[in-house]
C-alpha cells in the first residue's frame, strides 16, 4: 500500500471569505486573485496548484515558481596584459560572488553598440593603440530577477583604475 499524496493548503476561498494557512507570511490581493509569498526562500521553489471548483467539477492549474538570488556586484579582474609597440592587449574577467544562473555582457561605457568592448561571456579580450583609450568598458553580471555593472578604465593599459 503507497502513502497518500498530501498537499499543504496555503489560502482557503469560500464564497466571499478566505482563510490564510501561513498569515504574515503570505498576502492574498482581492483585485486581481494573486497570492504573494514575503520574505521569499530557496525552499519557496516549488510547484504550486491553484484549483476552482465550480459544482461538480475542479479546474486545476500547476505554477512552478523558481528562486533566484540577487546578482552581487561584479568585479573586473586583468588576467593578462601585454605592452608592445604603443599597442596595449588585455584579457579581463568579470565576476559576481553572488547569485544564480549569472550571464555576464560588457560594452561600452558611454552606452554604445558595437566597439572594442561588445561582447558576452565573463570574459573579454582588448588590444587597442594607447592614443586611443578614450573609452571605458562594463561588465553587467545580470539574471532574470538583477542586475549589476562595474566600469573599467582602459588608460594607462590598466595600470590605474
Amino acid at each position: 500500500l503507497r502513502e497518500p499524496l498530501r498537499k499543504k493548503f496555503l489560502l482557503k476561498i469560500s464564497g466571499g471569505n478566505y482563510t490564510e494557512f501561513e498569515p504574515g507570511r503570505l498576502r492574498f490581493h482581492r483585485r486581481d486573485f494573486s497570492l504573494e509569498i514575503l520574505n521569499t526562500s530557496r525552499d519557496d521553489g516549488r510547484l504550486y496548484e491553484y484549483s476552482v471548483s465550480k459544482g461538480p467539477e475542479e479546474e486545476v492549474w500547476q505554477i512552478q515558481l523558481e528562486v533566484f538570488e540577487a546578482v552581487g556586484d561584479p568585479s573586473i579582474r586583468i588576467l593578462r596584459r601585454e605592452w608592445a609597440g604603443g599597442r596595449c592587449s588585455l584579457a579581463l574577467g568579470c565576476s559576481s560572488e553572488r547569485g544564480d544562473e549569472v550571464s555576464y555582457s560588457w560594452h561600452n561605457g558611454d552606452n554604445g553598440t558595437g566597439g572594442l568592448c561588445s561582447g558576452h561571456g565573463r570574459f573579454l579580450n582588448l588590444s587597442y593603440a594607447a592614443r586611443d583609450a578614450r573609452f571605458g568598458c562594463v561588465c553587467t553580471a545580470s539574471n532574470p530577477v538583477s542586475s549589476r555593472a562595474a566600469a573599467f578604465d582602459p588608460a594607462h593599459c590598466g595600470l590605474r583604475q
